[in-house]
């Protein structure tokens, strides 16, 4: 298997930190635009997508801040996503941080699904 890259998106998103937290951090916030379902058991969550499931390990989180998962199948490797909510101190500006990792020929893709699963996130919240 090809080592993978890793790769940092930022989205600017209109939304309050601890609103924006419930939707990157909660199975029911998650299924709002992430994936059709999202369950969770402690720190097992299920991804579902068209009948099709995958399975992630909540690696860590900080409350009203940033969530991180590794897929079970990259169990064995460093590889993670992580959605972090950024904050500029002086603007107040609000964004979405994505750490991702991708093969080499497969960046391009995960970042246009991730542009497209944060415009979802962003017509749930009316930040369009």
């Amino acid at each position: 298997m090809d080592d993978k890259i890793k790769f940092e998106m930022e989205f600017p998103i209109q939304a309050s930190p601890s609103l924006l937290y419930n939707y990157i951090a909660t199975p029911s916030g998650l299924s709002e635009w992430y994936a059709d379902n999202v369950n969770s058991r402690g720190e097992l969550f299920t991804f579902i997508w068209n009948g099709s499931e995958e399975k992630a390990k909540l690696l860590s989180k900080k409350s009203g801040e940033r969530v991180k998962f590794r897929w079970l199948a990259d169990d064995d490797t460093q590889y993670f996503f992580e959605l972090r909510i950024q904050v500029d101190e002086i603007t107040k500006d609000v964004s979405i941080m994505i750490t991702d990792f991708a093969e080499e020929d497969e960046i391009d893709e995960g970042k246009m699904l991730w542009e497209n699963m944060i415009s979802d996130l962003k017509q749930v919240l009316g930040s369009v």
